[in-house]
């Protein structure tokens, strides 16, 4: 282990608000890159007035940004395009997320970035694409989420009626391709495969691509003689039990047998009408009434046990204030407590992925608004000070 993260050395200049592309620059700077987030006077990343704050401080800004340094730059004026260059020439990473041609219009797209340093990884997030029919369009994640097809994926089989996750997945999904594509193009400077590379990514793409692999797993066969079947994820529910919530999977005949017995109800496994998946299709009213009668007669602590004693996948449902008291949790070490200067004690997940050699680490706080504008300036060999007084840098 050299005590380093695996992007040591890797400097990112993150130009991107909300989540799609901060989240991406997180990730990086948990791996050990320098990220320098680059904010407008005034709100800058509208995060840090979204949601739940102290002092200021938002949650959700503090999810998506921690381990970076932020510089507050005015790009309207012609010496914060001429400073922001100058942070280029020394990049290796640009992460932006405008709306498209709004790069462009400030002097700043790929071509003429590139032709700065053409070792540059400049990486473009959008909605719906640079270009066609829709690229001009405002989105958020719930407007993808009806776009790509995941709200439809929702839809409750007993209404019809479609519905969001309430959760941004469509964000964190791009983010996700965002931070891998971004990798791979440093593999590929690393390796002599390209110098540097223009990354487009959509969200619509990436959440059509997020969801396909099992969402569309009937969708995907195309022709008439295909012989159609629910998806895996069709079948997820959430039961009620005497004193709470669980959920369950029971693929197998196996499975379905366990689960049985971990409803107290193991001649239930026997029954000629639910002996087979092909029984339990051709009775599934019936089933389905009486797993929700013995369900409710079954406590959340007398299913887990016995559901451990016959090897049935399953978990109660975990409120996210009970996640951080959850044994496995615990033992994975999963979250870090620590104090913020200005919001207090916060609690945050560690990177996921555990690294033996390079291992990641928890980045410093999110930083404040122009915490580090004074020193990112002169690590350029500028000055500060007449920068400021000038309202290029706050």
């Amino acid at each position: 282990m050299n005590g380093t993260g695996p992007l040591d050395g890797i400097k990112v200049v993150d130009l991107s608000v909300m989540i799609s592309g901060p989240l991406a620059g997180m990730m990086l700077a948990d791996q050990g890159a320098d990220v320098i987030k680059v904010e407008s006077p005034g709100l800058g990343d509208i995060m840090r007035f979204l949601g739940s704050n102290k002092g200021g401080v938002t949650g959700i800004f503090l999810n998506n940004n921690r381990g970076k340094r932020s510089l507050v730059l005015d790009l309207k004026q012609s010496e914060g395009v001429d400073v922001l260059k100058r942070l280029v020439e020394q990049a290796d990473v640009l992460i932006q997320n405008f709306r498209p041609g709004a790069m462009e219009r400030l002097g700043l797209g790929y071509e003429t970035l590139a032709a700065i340093n053409p070792n540059l990884i400049y990486t473009s997030i959008s909605g719906y694409g640079p270009d066609g029919p829709m690229s001009h369009r405002r989105v958020y994640d719930n407007v993808i989420q009806a776009a790509s097809g995941l709200a439809s994926v929702q839809t409750d089989p007993a209404t019809g009626v479609p519905s969001m996750y309430r959760t941004l997945v469509c964000d964190k999904t791009t983010a996700y391709t965002v931070a891998q594509a971004i990798t791979a193009a440093l593999y590929a400077r690393a390796t002599g495969k390209a110098a540097g590379q223009h990354i487009v990514v959509s969200m619509l793409d990436a959440a059509i691509a997020f969801m396909w692999p099992d969402s569309a797993m009937d969708a995907v066969l195309l022709d008439e003689d295909v012989q159609r079947a629910a998806t895996i994820g069709a079948n997820y529910a959430v039961t009620e039990l005497a004193d709470g919530y669980m959920s369950a999977g029971a693929i197998t005949d196996a499975e379905f047998k366990g689960l049985c017995a971990a409803l107290g109800h193991p001649e239930m496994g026997e029954d000629p009408r639910f002996r087979t998946t092909a029984d339990r299709m051709q009775h599934l009213g019936e089933l389905v009434g009486l797993m929700r009668q013995y369900a409710l007669e079954t406590t959340v602590e007398a299913f887990l046990a016995r559901a451990e004693e016959h090897d049935v996948p399953a978990s109660a449902i975990l409120a996210l204030d009970e996640i951080a008291d959850s044994l496995q949790v615990q033992h994975n070490e999963v979250f870090v407590e620590r104090e913020h200067p200005v919001a207090g004690r916060v609690r945050e997940p560690r990177p996921a992925a555990r690294m033996s050699a390079t291992p990641q680490r928890l980045g410093d706080h999110a930083p404040l608004f122009g915490q580090h504008s004074d020193d990112i300036v002169r690590e350029l060999g500028l000055d500060p000070g007449a920068l400021r007084a000038a309202g290029v840098i706050h």
